[in-house]
């Protein structure tokens, strides 16, 4: 299964990157992810389930411990890339 997920940190700071918005950065460009589009207003990363999902948990865990007074964030399942197999080898 492959999802995707889009997520925004707050407070916003239009100054200046506020530290928990680079850590949420650091977090899903390091990570085993397939694609990561990182913008001022909104982040999406896409990948394998189990990589989407333990980063998903680091990205909540960290910056929220890094200021972050909300995080905002919607997971899709998204369709399989023509001759992947799916998940389990079937």
């Amino acid at each position: 299964m492959r999802l995707r997920v889009e997520f925004t940190t707050e407070p916003f700071d239009l100054d200046e990157v506020p530290p928990h918005a680079v850590v949420a950065r650091d977090i899903v460009q390091g990570a085993a992810l397939d694609s990561v589009d990182v913008g001022p207003f909104g982040n999406t990363a896409e990948g394998r389930a189990e990589a989407v999902l333990t980063t998903i948990g680091e990205l909540l865990r960290k910056s929220l411990e890094a200021g972050a007074t909300r995080v905002s964030l919607q997971v899709n399942v998204v369709a399989e890339e023509p001759g992947e197999p799916e998940e389990g080898g079937r």
